[in-house]
């Protein structure tokens, strides 16, 4: 699949996925979603210790090239302006950590990708995409938005336009999902 083609599907599993969130009341799931995952400073985030917190996990890729690079500058928008509304914002990679896998990356170059890219938040290691498959994500990059309980709110947004117009960058898109949640209007 050329660039072009998979830059033009990303872009239409957008907005099928903007048009079924649209269309939808955001729901909570009916449990709290469990996960620990490593940082790549060598920290542990656990859903434990988010539990009270608004949460937005940004999964992605550093190896999906433009649209990495796009994500990372969105989550960072995003956080940048819901963080001091104490919502948590995380970019989760989903490269693998075993050195001969072909989406491997390391976390030194998970960093470099962060640092280059003016990621500020925190980066989690998903290596299996075992949490990124629970949480009924199904595209890379995706966002899965959890509410104070920890239950998943409403549904995985997935895709990511390279090239969003001002009212479809994430921080527009998400705004009344999360201002609900965190009772701001």
């Amino acid at each position: 699949m050329s660039p072009k083609q998979r830059r033009t599907g990303l872009a239409l599993g957008l907005l099928f996925a903007l048009a079924c969130a649209s269309s939808a009341t955001p729901r909570a799931s009916s449990a709290p979603l469990d996960f620990k995952l490593r940082t790549t400073d060598g920290g542990e985030i656990t859903s434990e210790m988010l539990r009270g917190d608004v949460v937005v996990l940004a999964f992605g890729s550093s190896l999906l090239g433009p649209l990495s690079k796009e994500e990372a500058q969105e989550v960072q928008e995003l956080a940048d302006h819901f963080g001091p509304q104490n919502v948590r914002v995380y970019f989760v990679c989903t490269d693998s950590d075993a050195p001969k896998a072909r989406t491997y990356a390391s976390d030194e170059q998970i960093r470099a990708f962060a640092h280059k890219n003016n990621l500020k938040v925190a980066v989690l290691r998903d290596p299996d995409s075992a949490l990124f498959k629970r949480t009924g994500a199904d595209q890379l990059p995706a966002i899965v938005i959890l509410d104070r309980a920890g239950e998943i709110s409403g549904s995985p947004l997935g895709g990511l336009d390279p090239n969003p117009p001002q009212n479809r960058k994430l921080v527009n898109l998400l705004a009344d999902r999360l201002n609900a949640l965190i009772g701001s209007k």
